[in-house]
């Protein structure tokens, strides 16, 4: 089979596992597999995981991809890992992981973030020195809170490693990052690209920190090639290239084309990203937008909301809804909701920056409420967030024709609606909804071509815009929706 030229991509992320088999020459997703984690929930938002979850998972996936695609794994060129971001792995001298992964949605160390950012001179301090302003969920603050929850364990500290670093080192036996993932350590100059060694010191110094930090490469570099014994186990082929891999919003970039100015992506999962892509590093002055480097060799200005489908997902919990029914009364109520106006906080919220709010109802009356208008005011509420995120960017210079809407959420046509009218700006879908496994099986082609300048087209063969899932804005929604929009600004003014 000399015409297929076959790549494995993996998407660690919260809930699980996936593994995707591409062909670049035809630019065909050949088959599929996926493996649920579980998390350590406890006190204080404790968020954990086993990272030998992520390795039975990465292992399980990999066989039903294969087994999907119809493929033998000897076929495999290369493998990309996308990872969660943010997430803390530590290895000891004999490369034994020390505890459960740390992850991105973990709050247990906000009071470490505290008194890190006023050492850096809050927000404006932080975002001159690294070009971001650090969030509880960032690594850094897992280093400090290690420090002092865990003294015996910090002291064994060998390696830090990201949840993507962690996958690539099993694979390769390499311990480097790349710049996309390490910008969101907290520890990392989105500008200049290289470590922030004075702020670890400032944690611990030893000077232990500072020695157990991986290597960087550039997007394009492999990590090296798989290793005999896990190459075997996952019945790959032995000389494949493992990737620079990435974070999972720098894969899910690469996987809708997202790599030269023009094209927006917006994710809508049980959290929500927006985030386009910048060949310079011009840092916002607004602490929520933040500037990653990506994994294609630029800049990816990113802003997160912490509240999209598990929001949705608790309205229609409490009314007793499917997808279709709920989808259903959304479109009975009309834009804005007859005044019924939802602040989906139910996480507290990152954009807008409201970390320690709950979520609310506003606006009810006698007349108005109703479970078409709760549907409605919920899928509005959250939407409304991403708006607000991609006014930040839009303020910042960002400019975008169209949106690639990916995630759960971008499946229903009703939300592609409401997205197109409240953004005013037309939306499409890309055909491959994993737009991260995705990403990371074309970077692993990428990598494997030795062609630094070869990505773009790449993405050209391999990534499909749906036409069928194409929604253009409507002028008469788009009125109404500003003036619902203009509604939720000032009910989020008042916190």
């Amino acid at each position: 089979m000399a015409n297929q030229q076959l790549f494995l991509g993996i998407d660690c992320g919260t809930q699980g596992t996936k593994a995707l088999i591409l062909d670049t020459i035809s630019g065909q997703v050949l088959g599929q597999g996926a493996a649920a984690h579980s998390m350590i929930s406890g006190a204080n938002g404790r968020r954990e995981q086993d990272t030998q979850q992520w390795l039975d998972a990465f292992t399980q996936a990999t066989h039903q991809a294969l087994a999907a695609a119809g493929v033998d794994g000897q076929a495999i060129l290369g493998i990309g890992v996308s990872g969660q971001q943010h997430g803390l792995v530590l290895l000891d001298e004999q490369g034994q992981v020390l505890r459960p992964a740390k992850l991105w949605c973990d709050t247990e160390t906000t009071p470490e973030n505290d008194r890190l950012l006023a050492h850096l001179g809050g927000e404006d301090g932080s975002l001159e020195r690294l070009g971001v302003v650090i969030a509880p969920g960032y690594t850094v603050s897992k280093l400090l809170w290690t420090r002092e929850q865990h003294p015996q364990v910090f002291e064994r500290i060998a390696r830090i490693l990201l949840p993507h670093d962690f996958l690539n080192y099993w694979l390769t036996g390499r311990h480097c990052s790349e710049y996309g993932d390490a910008s969101g350590t907290g520890y990392f100059n989105v500008r200049t690209r290289q470590w922030d060694v004075q702020l670890l010191q400032h944690i611990d110094p030893s000077g232990r920190l500072q020695a157990a930090l991986p290597e960087l490469i550039e997007a394009h570099r492999p990590v090296g090639r798989i290793l005999p014994a896990i190459a075997e186990h996952l019945g790959i082929n032995p000389k494949a290239v493992v990737a620079s891999g990435g974070g999972d919003n720098m894969m899910g970039a690469i996987g809708t084309g997202n790599i030269q100015p023009g094209v927006i992506t917006m994710s809508l999962g049980s959290s929500g990203t927006v985030y386009a892509y910048a060949a310079e590093p011009v840092v916002s002055p607004q602490p929520s937008v933040a500037t990653f480097c990506s994994s294609s060799g630029g800049w990816l200005p990113l802003i997160c909301t912490m509240n999209l489908t598990n929001a949705t997902g608790a309205v229609r919990e409490l009314l007793d809804l499917d997808i279709d029914a709920f989808n259903a009364l959304v479109v009975q109520a009309p834009i804005g909701a007859e005044g019924v106006s939802m602040l989906p906080f139910l996480n507290g919220e990152r954009v807008p920056a409201l970390p320690h709010a709950t979520g609310s109802l506003l606006g009810l009356t006698t007349t108005n409420l109703t479970r078409a208008n709760l549907c409605r005011a919920v899928v509005e509420g959250t939407t409304f967030g991403l708006r607000y995120g991609l006014d930040l960017l839009r303020a910042n210079g960002l400019q975008a024709q169209s949106i690639r809407l990916i995630g759960g959420g971008s499946k229903s046509p009703v939300w592609r609606q409401i997205v197109a009218d409240i953004m005013d700006t037309t939306v499409i879908c890309t055909e491959q909804s994993e737009a991260a496994a995705l990403g990371a099986a074309i970077q692993a082609a990428w990598c494997h071509s030795g062609q630094q300048d070869g990505l773009a087209e790449l993405c050209e063969r391999c990534v499909k815009l749906d036409p069928a899932s194409e929604t253009r804005p409507v002028a008469a929604h788009v009125a109404a929706s500003q003036q619902a929009y203009e509604r939720y600004r000032q009910h989020v003014a008042t916190l």
